[in-house]
């Protein structure tokens, strides 16, 4: 059995709104968590043993949940949220919450990148933490942070697809319901394709904006 295009588009569309929505909320998210590990690990300038005590194992114990489980195991708090656990919005849920604590992780690895000398030199001239994180941190690191998002975005459409497992919508439903339990291929190849152009425009173009920021 082949899909019609118009569900393939509709398919593609629910694809992009969860991504989009999710990595939305998931880099606020693991943006400020990626800050607040670095800057109150041990000799930083927020240094600060039991919030950091706190936040790593709990990013730490997200980041180890497979996602299909995550999907499963919050429907409770989808529910309490959206009102229902299935479907595309309820889908958001879940990846917010996967997505948040991995970029968390490649945002802390960006930032301590960043020379120390920097850092000392901005405390030197009387720079607040703020200053300090706002002014020079993140600006010194935002190359390398744009490629995170890049790769966090690749490894959210990834997700997007399983949810469509259990009923989450886009291009991973179509696949599974129309390819994979009606036993056509030409469905799960055209997903698959759409997919893989969705990764590889993604990748240039965080490659893109990678090398105009460090040139600048």
């Amino acid at each position: 059995m082949e899909v019609s295009t118009e569900l393939i588009l509709k398919a593609l569309w629910e694809t992009l709104y969860m991504v989009s929505i999710s990595l939305f909320f998931g880099s606020i998210l693991g943006i400020f968590l990626g800050i607040l590990l670095v800057v109150t690990r041990k000799g930083h300038i927020l240094e600060n043993k039991f919030i950091f005590s706190i936040v790593n194992p709990v990013v730490n114990i997200f980041r180890s949940i497979p996602f299909i489980i995550l999907l499963v195991a919050i429907i409770p708090l989808t529910r309490l949220i959206v009102g229902t656990s299935i479907g595309t919005t309820a889908a958001i849920v879940p990846l917010v919450l996967h997505v948040g604590p991995y970029i968390s992780r490649l945002v802390e690895n960006s930032l301590l990148e960043v020379d120390e000398g920097i850092i000392e030199a901005a405390k030197s001239m009387g720079a607040t933490p703020f200053e300090i994180i706002s002014r020079f941190i993140i600006p010194e690191s935002f190359a390398s942070l744009i490629l995170s998002i890049t790769t966090a975005t690749i490894g959210l459409i990834g997700a997007t697809a399983m949810a469509g497992a259990i009923g989450g919508g886009g291009l991973g439903d179509v696949a599974i319901t129309y390819g994979y339990q009606r036993f056509s291929t030409i469905t799960i190849f055209v997903t698959v394709i759409i997919l893989v152009f969705i990764v590889q425009a993604v990748q240039g173009i965080g490659n893109i904006l990678e090398r105009k920021i460090r040139r600048l």
